[in-house]
């Protein structure tokens, strides 16, 4: 496997490991650790993966920084997929439960504001950068093309598009709004040859969706 390769693959690898560790500990705090720090580490331990590999990561040169009018798509991109995400969640729509769900209150049900920060500050700002390279940057290209470095993103398939977004569903319990997002980010990165577009767009529903569920109090979508 190639470096290209080993640098988009492992940053999520070790979120989802992550993950499923923080979801095999009891809730309750029983084995003497609260589970929701975990997501604390993660954020650490995957947002200095990215950082020490961030030079491999070309899409992100200066020269691909998106303009204005692609910075505004991006947004409005991002707003529609959260608009339609909150909406998508009848129970046909769902592909069972979280397997591991925060909820950043106490005992007396008093937010703890600490865990929502660091909650909202890997969801809005690492997750986007990290699954976009997997999901995009990565997986697309590599359906379309083993050597995926060489593909164009304008030159990606719909097959490649397709296959990555079914596979980008199966990791979300909301599989409707997951199919959704997935097209919509990949379309972005299809149309206008950025990562950087699908990231902020990405950015932005995700930081949307953290607020709302802390307003509403919805703490399934965590």
């Amino acid at each position: 496997m190639s470096r290209a390769a080993l640098v988009r693959i492992v940053p999520f690898a070790l979120f989802m490991a992550l993950l499923a560790l923080r979801g095999a500990l009891p809730a309750d705090g029983s084995w003497g650790l609260d589970p929701r720090w975990i997501y604390g580490w993660t954020v650490l331990l995957v947002g200095g993966v990215l950082l020490w590999c961030w030079r491999d990561y070309g899409e992100f040169a200066a020269q691909l920084r998106p303009d204005l009018r692609e910075t505004l798509l991006a947004v409005v991109a991002g707003a529609l997929v959260f608009g339609l995400w909150i909406q998508l969640d009848a129970p046909w729509m769902k592909l069972g439960g979280a397997s591991a769900q925060f909820k950043p209150v106490d005992p007396q049900g008093a937010l703890q504001w600490p865990l929502i920060a660091m909650r909202w500050i890997g969801a809005a700002l690492l997750v986007p950068v990290m699954e976009e390279l997997f999901w995009r940057s990565f997986l697309m290209r590599w359906i379309e093309r083993a050597q995926f470095e060489t593909v164009i993103p304008q030159r990606v398939g719909l097959k490649a598009v397709a296959l990555s977004t079914f596979v980008f569903m199966l990791a979300h319990t909301l599989w409707l709004a997951a199919i959704v997002a997935g097209l919509t980010y990949a379309w972005l990165y299809v149309r206008t040859g950025k990562l950087w577009v699908p990231v902020i767009a990405h950015a932005v529903t995700n930081g949307a969706l953290g607020v709302w569920v802390v307003l509403t109090g919805n703490w399934a979508y965590w």
